[in-house]
């Protein structure tokens, strides 16, 4: 019994989350130490040659948490991308922190410098220390989801994507933000959240700007907006982590029944292969992240392809697939169920007696592979 205990204690620290880092970072901009939140993806130390998206989060004495967990489970999910979270505590400086001028309304004092260390001191650490990818999202709740919009201000904004829950906007921000986004040259995602009991100031001039943001025109920005039923200023925080970070990253998720569903009703869409070899460059495009066409995404594409009978597309799958798992059996399968749509058996049984030897994958394995083989010569006497 012990035996297996000792198994058993042995094995948790493999399936256990990452466990955040605690840092005190010493800021020449503060002049003061600052307490920061890391948590690295699960297989962080194991993914030597991977880079990852940043989410960085303030007020992250009480924010970190609930944003490391949504991007730890929606990550293990494949919905999002694995993530590095850095949380920046302000626990009783948050005020400070978000200072600005009351006539220009921009950061000033405490705002300046806190904007400065965050930029210039915080962000160039994150990617020194650690295997960052060029995206990053900023996190803030009212009174930080409005600092966050400041970098958006710059020239090249320092992040691609802003989740601004409950924002407490400053006055002007309205304009300014609007005007950045209709005008930007770069890609954007941007996320406002509020709900029906939402602090009843901060919702009008939520809804407002909703409004105004609606009617944006520019194909380079993705704009999101909710608005939680029966939800007040803090459990509105709850539901608008995971539902920001499920938008902000819908291009990266696998493909799922409903898109396959709505592709097979989509008449525009006819060459499937293309269809799935787009998806993924776009993801590179747009999040800076190259990862391998997923299995399943290739066996649904395959689906398709054999559902409207388009063989020559079939082929070029299964090039995709030995491509991107050519230690695996897909490649071969594919090309084999290819060559028996084309009438020819022979090359077929080849194909299915090289994916014998390979690694099976999904339903495809050697028991599989011997039906197949069977089923040929029984049907061609091969």
């Amino acid at each position: 019994m012990k035996k297996y205990l000792l198994l058993l204690i042995l094995a948790i620290p493999v399936l256990a989350v990452s466990q955040p880092k605690y840092l005190s970072v010493e800021s020449k901009i503060l002049n003061q130490k600052r307490n920061i939140k890391i948590q690295l993806p699960r297989n962080y130390s194991y993914n030597t040659k991977k880079s990852y998206p940043v989410v960085y989060v303030l007020d992250g004495d009480y924010l970190f948490e609930p944003v490391a967990g949504n991007v730890d489970y929606y990550s293990y999910w494949e919905d999002i991308p694995e993530a590095i979270v850095v949380g920046i505590n302000q626990n009783g400086l948050r005020l400070d922190d978000t200072t600005y001028d009351q006539s220009s309304y921009l950061p000033v004092d405490g705002g300046a410098n806190f904007f400065e260390f965050l930029g210039m001191e915080l962000m160039p650490l994150i990617d020194e220390e650690y295997r960052t990818a060029k995206f990053s999202i900023a996190i803030g709740h009212d009174l930080t989801a409005n600092f966050i919009n400041y970098y958006l201000f710059k020239e090249n904004p320092l992040f691609k994507g802003y989740i601004n829950l409950s924002p407490d906007y400053a006055p002007e921000m309205h304009d300014r933000i609007f005007n950045i986004l209709e005008t930007s040259q770069e890609k954007i995602w941007y996320y406002i959240a509020t709900g029906t009991q939402d602090v009843g100031k901060l919702r009008t001039d939520i809804t407002k700007l909703n409004t105004r943001l609606s009617g944006l025109n520019n194909d380079l920005v993705n704009y999101y907006y909710d608005d939680f039923e029966g939800q007040n200023h803090y459990n509105l925080v709850g539901n608008a982590i995971p539902s920001s970070l499920e938008q902000i990253f819908s291009v990266y998720r696998p493909i799922t029944q409903y898109d396959y569903k709505k592709l097979r009703e989509n008449e525009k869409i006819t060459e499937y292969c293309n269809f799935l070899e787009n998806k993924y460059k776009e993801i590179q495009d747009l999040y800076g992240l190259s990862i391998k066409v997923r299995p399943n995404d290739i066996l649904g594409i395959s689906n398709i392809i054999i559902e409207k009978e388009k063989w020559e597309q079939l082929k070029d799958l299964s090039k995709v697939a030995e491509r991107e798992h050519g230690e695996t059996m897909l490649g071969n399968y594919l090309m084999g169920y290819y060559y028996e749509q084309e009438g020819k058996p022979k090359k077929a049984l080849k194909e299915y007696q090289a994916a014998y030897s390979k690694e099976k994958i999904a339903f495809l394995n050697q028991d599989f592979m011997i039906e197949k083989m069977d089923q040929i010569k029984a049907d061609f006497g091969e």
